[in-house]
């Protein structure tokens, strides 16, 4: 019975707290919260997109100043406690960092300095991310007669949203904030289906259409003018290298104007898909293409089979 194992299994449990990786046995240290994270994301979006997301309503005759102001305020007051305590994990793994509370307190001065100087420039960045965005919402548009408005992209489409959030992810992945950005892709691929790695290098007027199953490494580079469809993998040949990997360039370049159709799968740190490009669907590319190529399967058989025939 249960009740008579109980003793047993709690030893053992505890027995495996010993090990690194159960992180509350060090002491002073924890995880940032991912519902933090994703409040975050909701209030950034909110001053992005305004009365889209929220109760605000703005008009070309009000003044959003008060509006953006009070929310980026409460944004940089949570995200720089959130990275306060990412860096004391990262800095601390011994649990040297002190205690630290719900906000961050207690940890070291270089700590709380560095996340001040990260929420500078990250914020500095929001305007030019926003303006990205408005470029990706024009593509979507552009790219799917079945939108009705631009206004239907930002307030309904998913892919949409996986950019929105790589796109904050990305400025704080360059900025070395551990642990945060692939929270937030990970809230955005749970979501969406879409899983854009923090570190991808992504340009302007990018539309993901249907925005189911699409993977996009770490280190993919892709242009200006790209569009691509449900199932799409811009991945890795190998990872059996593992950890002997880290930094290194793993993931395909895709440069400006291509277009790549429903699960095709480009792979490699080598492969260079030349400006102009289409991929064909279900299409497994491991080399590079110059521009302007058309790149397709050739001779794939279909076969229908009646309920009454042999093979």
């Amino acid at each position: 019975m249960f009740g008579d194992n109980l003793e047993r299994i709690v030893k053992a449990i505890e027995k495996n707290y010993e090990a690194d990786e159960i992180f509350f046995t060090k002491p002073g240290l924890r995880f940032p919260s991912r519902s933090v994270i994703k409040d975050v994301l909701k209030k950034t979006r909110r001053i992005i997109f305004p009365g889209y997301f929220g109760e605000e309503m703005l008009s070309p005759n009000t003044s959003p100043t008060y509006f953006i102001g009070e929310l980026l305020i409460q944004v940089e007051r949570a995200l720089r406690e959130q990275i306060i305590v990412a860096l004391a994990y990262v800095d601390d793994a011994d649990g040297r960092a002190g205690n630290l509370g719900l906000s961050g307190e207690c940890a070291p001065d270089h700590i709380t300095q560095r996340a001040a100087e990260i929420c500078t420039a990250f914020f500095d960045e929001l305007p030019t991310v926003q303006r990205k965005l408005l470029t990706d919402v024009q593509a979507i548009y552009d790219g799917d007669p079945a939108a009705q408005s631009k206004e239907d992209v930002i307030f309904s489409y998913p892919g949409l949203y996986a950019i929105y959030v790589y796109r904050l992810a990305n400025v704080l992945y360059k900025l070395d904030v551990p642990i945060i950005p692939r929270i937030m892709t990970e809230l955005a691929h749970s979501g969406t289906g879409v899983d854009i790695g923090a570190g991808a290098e992504i340009g302007e007027y990018f539309c993901i259409d249907h925005a189911t199953g699409v993977v996009i490494g770490e280190t993919t580079k892709i242009g200006n003018h790209v569009k691509i469809y449900q199932g799409v993998t811009l991945g890795a040949l190998s990872t059996r290298g593992g950890q002997r990997l880290s930094g290194v360039k793993r993931h395909p370049t895709i440069e400006d104007n291509v277009t790549i159709y429903s699960n095709a799968s480009v792979l490699g740190g080598e492969t260079v898909i030349g400006e102009g490009s289409v991929i064909a669907g279900s299409t497994f590319v491991t080399f590079s293409v110059p521009p302007h190529s058309r790149v397709a399967v050739k001779d794939q058989e279909v076969t229908v089979r009646g309920p009454n025939e042999r093979d």
